[in-house]
């Protein structure tokens, strides 16, 4: 997608920052919380405005789970997800993407297919030590 060149600014270079650093798969609410610390004076707003610039540029990805709120993801390569439906925690597979999925649904299509997404949803190994 070529977007329109966007300046540079020092609060999406610590949104990026904050969101590199982290494995969590945060929310825009919770990324905000940790550039406070960086820039008291950002507000959510511009913190919202970012990750959708950060998203359009390719830099992030913004992933839906559908729990009502949007999480983000600076780790952009193709990847899967586990879902913990007890926590909410998300965790990134090291498992390699199943392209042979995309000979597969092909006929589906009658198109092309450039990539696709594919998460797992149930209940991680530390809430179920919990529940034990």
């Amino acid at each position: 997608m070529n977007l329109p060149a966007t300046k540079r600014s020092r609060q999406r270079d610590r949104i990026y920052f904050v969101l590199r650093n982290t494995r969590s798969h945060p929310t825009a609410e919770w990324i905000h919380e940790q550039v406070r610390r960086l820039m008291p004076k950002i507000s959510l707003g511009t913190v919202y405005r970012n990750l959708d610039i950060l998203t359009r540029q390719g830099k992030i990805l913004e992933l839906d789970f559908g729990e009502g709120t949007h999480r983000y993801d600076a780790f952009t390569h193709e990847h899967y997800h586990f879902v913990c439906e007890q926590c909410g925690s998300i965790k990134d597979l090291d498992l390699p993407p199943q392209t042979d999925l995309h000979d597969r649904v092909i006929p589906f299509v009658r198109g092309t297919i450039r990539t696709h997404r594919l998460d797992f949803f149930g209940v991680c190994e530390h809430c179920l030590k919990q529940q034990n």
